[in-house]
């Protein structure tokens, strides 16, 4: 059951699309068709993303008292947690956005690897295919002549690593230590923990996966990241 929606939507859409685009684009480039089809999903997604960026920008200004209740109720966790929970209730605050965000993104990425990685592309699969989606008389698996699409890209695996930091950078703000007090709490390490995890952890372990998947998955990837830079500058967040 799992599978059948999985290919019905996920799967299928993803594929008509790229099919669509690669029939539209002139010169029949698959990595062309991968840039568009990820603006469009982009775009579908963007009040996912737009929370996201909000979320993040309300759980900044509204830190100062979550450490605040953390300090306060430090020995007892269930009362902070109410408390924190209660905090982000009364200012609106969404905390788990991001991750609404990144699980989304996830099933189109493993559509992605499906479509290129089990035949999907070059031979187009008339079964799977859209009545109003028009058949290309031509498919080009090499982006820019460059770079084959069902196979391993150096070039665009450090890409997605770039733009992975490059928007981190930009999302989570310039890290500004502090001087911990004495008995500084234990969730506080661990946030600093994760925000540095996050910021150059991650980028490497993108870059090193997006290598051994098939081209296609890091050009989403890195399109897709800078499309999320592009949203936040335009949405007024700054290095």
């Amino acid at each position: 059951m799992i599978s059948a929606a999985f290919n019905t939507l996920v799967y299928e859409p993803l594929y008509n699309g790229l099919v669509f685009f690669v029939s539209l684009i002139p010169s029949h480039d698959v990595g062309l068709a991968v840039i568009a089809l990820t603006i469009v999903v982009r775009f579908i997604l963007f009040p996912l993303s737009r929370r996201a960026i909000e979320t993040q920008i309300q759980m900044k200004k509204i830190a100062p008292e979550v450490e605040a209740l953390k300090e306060k109720f430090k020995d007892k966790r269930e009362e902070q947690g109410r408390a924190i929970l209660a905090l982000y209730r009364e200012r609106g605050v969404r905390p788990f956005a991001s991750f609404a965000l990144l699980l989304v993104q996830l099933p189109i990425l493993i559509g992605l690897y499906w479509v290129f990685s089990h035949g999907g592309l070059p031979e187009v699969n008339m079964a799977l295919l859209y009545s109003f989606v028009p058949v290309p008389e031509s498919i080009e698996m090499v982006f820019l002549g460059i770079i084959a699409m069902d196979g391993h890209s150096i070039l665009l695996a450090a890409l997605a690593g770039v733009t992975q930091f490059v928007y981190t950078r930009l999302s989570t703000g310039k890290r500004t230590p502090v001087a911990q007090p004495a008995g500084a709490s234990f969730s506080a390490d661990m946030a600093r923990s994760f925000d540095l995890q996050v910021r150059y952890i991650l980028p490497v372990m993108v870059a090193v996966i997006s290598y051994y998947v098939v081209a296609a998955a890091p050009l989403y990837w890195a399109t897709s990241n800078l499309f999320m830079i592009g949203q936040e500058y335009l949405m007024g967040r700054r290095f």
